[in-house]
């Protein structure tokens, strides 16, 4: 197991870029387009290695590298790590790396987009360190491996929780109706938009990670049964891209509402009910 789960870490990036071709297969195919091939983001990664680099300066560069490197770190974390919870600060810690970038330039846009990239850690973070602690308290376990053997499935425990969890990836990954910090027809990439080149393919493939991050911890609510794991994760990004190709952007004000208003509120009472019925 602990080969496994080493191996798919370290192929983190690769698998990450997969899901990325899929997602962009399938939503063509919703809009009745034929979409691109499965391995564009690979091909898009390679166009942009022979791209050359602007640099606007060496630390913004540095925090899109370390963007990249804090992901990869977290997803090692998340997967062979000794506490998942570690993880989530680690998944933190990129996204700040990945704001600092953006505030350390002039640009009003790559600005803009840093300040609403703290939004969305604000409210997407808080519900991924419950889910962690209802992984904890439904299998008595923080590491992965002992979460996986424990013979139990923490979707049956934690309904609400997952429900919140589920509702919360558009948030991280970015995706409508909450793609505030991107918003490419309104502040065109935001935070990334200054970097070029291998600078660019660092964020570019930073977000691949995600895929892999969030995707790891939506299996682990199957527990023990793999197969559950395996249908939580096909059928939750299936939703995601559903509600993407379905929705229009919303603005900070609401998504910040949603967040802390009915998705954390649901996290935390499953939360304290499990922990108080124990």
């Amino acid at each position: 197991m602990k080969a496994i789960l080493l191996l798919v870490a370290l192929l983190s990036p690769i698998l990450g870029g997969i899901v990325y071709g899929i997602e962009r297969k399938l939503k063509a195919r919703m809009q009745n387009r034929m979409g691109p091939p499965l391995l564009q983001p690979f091909y898009d990664f390679f166009k942009l290695a022979d791209k050359r680099a602007l640099q606007i300066h060496s630390f913004h560069s540095l925090m899109g590298i370390a963007f990249f490197v804090a992901a990869w770190f977290a997803v090692f974390a998340l997967l062979v790590g000794p506490n998942i919870l570690v993880a989530v600060f680690l998944h933190v810690l990129a996204l700040l790396f990945f704001t600092a970038g953006g505030f350390s330039v002039k640009s009003p846009y790559s600005v803009m987009g840093a300040l609403r990239e703290l939004a969305h850690i604000l409210a997407a973070e808080p519900i991924l360190v419950f889910a962690v602690i209802a992984l904890y308290l439904t299998t008595g376990s923080w590491d992965i491996e002992g979460i996986l053997s424990s013979g139990k499935v923490p979707l049956f425990e934690m309904p609400l929780l997952f429900a919140a969890l589920v509702l919360t990836i558009p948030i991280v990954l970015k995706r409508s109706p909450f793609d505030i910090s991107e918003a490419h027809q309104e502040i065109i990439g935001g935070a990334e938009i200054e970097y070029s080149g291998i600078f660019y393919e660092a964020v570019y493939t930073a977000k691949w990670l995600e895929y892999i991050f969030i995707g790891t911890l939506i299996f682990l609510f199957g527990g023990s049964n793999y197969l559950i794991g395996f249908l939580l994760v096909a059928l939750t990004f299936l939703l995601v891209w559903l509600i993407d190709n379905s929705t229009t952007r919303l603005t900070v004000h609401h998504m910040m509402k949603f967040a802390w208003g009915v998705l954390l509120p649901l996290a935390a009472f499953n939360v304290f009910w499990i922990a108080i019925w124990r």
